[in-house]
């Protein structure tokens, strides 16, 4: 009796562990493998470029550098408002325009972390005088000024605040500061939810006059927030919210009247006559960064996880990412746990090039990814022909090979680290050293984006030392 009752006992506590072992592995982690710390890193050598002031008595939220060749200087936004030019040798930075300031009425909400000014672009013909994009650039912001009528509806949640995309036209682009007159709304949606609303603005870098994609504006819009897009607006094609969009800002044949909707768009001879013809990709969460390939235009989306997987996808027109029945390759159950059994075989859904579990112990407590830079130069050897994309908490900088894409996971990620004064740092490290050099306490996230300079160059922003990071090749000057 008592060897029969050992027995019995031994069997439910061995059934109870491979129980337990299913489940711990099932809903929560899709990468048991880490992402090696030490094979594989690439160290670069990173400098100290240009500073942003201290906005409201504190740092400046950076979040997106660009280049402007005619003009011969870069833009870089700041989530209260602010928008900033830097000369090319990073020495002089000046205020270009506050879109938050009362005499345009724009009031950007950019409360918590989330909301604020989130993208802007600049027309490719800004600095060029007879052309219809002479003088414009493009801003992407929530706002707390809920009172026009939106254009689009998300069909639930509680009305939070506005994002909003607004033109401006400044009289000479070359000026110091904005010298335009008030901007014109081109495109409203009303938001449902607090959190991750806006995503990345901007034109195609490769597209020069002549190309059919010359001049079109690419708009990310995130799928409306809370959690697990409790409304079902990515993979609603009658909606904007969990998509990128394609307009030109210079047409008018969208309903409102306000911009264009052109007619190489994958959707515009859907033969469902709610599809929105302005969609170029769905599918997606929250498309906080995205861009092309220079050698052969693929576009790369980032595109922020719920709680368990980061994507980062090729995505041709028409594209689907997934979101939500997917996150990343997994099917999605929830916000605490994806299937595992269910792994990319819908033919109809784009899944991810590279991939990363947010339990991997080089990320904090929340993970998101940023990007991306597909480096075709030179100039830096060892980047070259590499795709650059990181987590922006943690301020981890990863690639892969351009030429050798992966087909999913994170088996394919390596790491890159910052040589600072002969030291590789992570780029949290150097900003918790810049904070105690400024006496301020050392901040926890990086809150890393990267910035396209003029000939390929990178940079890197981030919200809490107001500094503007370059790579350089290793014995390259310090300006």
């Amino acid at each position: 009796m008592f060897l029969m009752r050992s027995l019995a006992t031994g069997l439910i506590a061995a059934s109870l562990a491979l129980a337990y072992t299913a489940l711990a592995q099932t809903p929560t982690d899709p990468f048991p493998a880490l992402i090696p710390t030490t094979e594989g890193v690439i160290p670069v050598r990173v400098v100290d470029f240009a500073s942003i002031p201290d906005i409201e008595g504190g740092a400046a939220r950076m979040m997106l550098l660009v280049d402007e060749p005619v003009t011969r200087r870069m833009f870089v936004n700041e989530m209260r408002g602010p928008l900033f030019t830097v000369s090319y040798d990073g020495r002089t930075v000046t205020q270009y325009l506050d879109i938050n300031a009362p005499r345009w009425n724009v009031s950007v909400q950019s409360m918590g972390r989330e909301r604020g000014f989130q993208s802007f672009a600049v027309h490719p013909q800004f600095g060029r005088t007879g052309t219809p994009g002479f003088g414009k650039l493009y801003t992407w912001t929530d706002t707390s000024n809920t009172a026009p009528t939106p254009d689009f509806l998300p069909g639930g949640g509680g009305k939070t605040h506005a994002t909003v995309l607004f033109e401006w036209t400044a009289k000479n682009p070359a000026a110091a500061t904005y010298d335009g007159g008030p901007p014109r709304e081109l495109l409203r949606l009303e938001q449902p939810f607090a959190n991750h609303n806006g995503g990345h603005l901007s034109f195609n870098p490769l597209a020069g006059p002549g190309s059919p994609d010359f001049g079109l504006l690419y708009v990310g819009a995130a799928d409306g927030g809370s959690g697990g897009d409790p409304l079902g607006l990515g993979q609603n094609l009658a909606s904007p919210f969990g998509k990128i969009l394609r307009i030109d800002p210079l047409g008018r044949n969208s309903p409102n009247g306000k911009y264009g909707v052109p007619a190489s768009n994958p959707f515009v001879s859907d033969a469902d006559p709610a599809t929105l013809g302005e969609i170029y990709v769905s599918g997606v969460r929250n498309p906080q960064r995205f861009g092309w390939d220079p050698r052969n235009a693929n576009l790369f989306v980032a595109d922020i996880g719920q709680d368990i997987v980061e994507e980062l996808s090729l995505a041709p027109p028409g594209a689907n990412l997934g979101w939500n029945k997917w996150e990343g390759s997994f099917g999605f159950i929830s916000r605490t746990a994806i299937d595992l059994t269910k792994r990319r075989n819908d033919p109809a859904m784009t899944y991810p090039v590279v991939e990363y579990g947010q339990l991997d112990p080089l990320f904090s407590a929340q993970s998101a990814i940023t990007g991306v830079h597909v480096y075709r130069r030179n100039t830096i050897r060892q980047l070259e022909n590499l795709v650059l994309f990181g987590d922006f908490p943690s301020g981890e900088i990863f690639y892969v090979q351009a030429d050798k894409l992966p087909s999913g996971g994170q088996d394919a990620i390596r790491r890159i680290l910052l040589n600072d004064g002969g030291v590789t740092k992570t780029f949290l490290k150097i900003i918790q050293e810049k904070n105690l050099a400024q006496k301020k306490p050392p901040t926890t996230r990086a809150d890393l984006r990267f910035g396209d300079g003029p000939n390929g160059q990178v940079f890197l922003l981030n919200k809490h030392d107001g500094t503007i990071r370059l790579l350089v090749p290793d014995g390259a000057p310090t300006r």
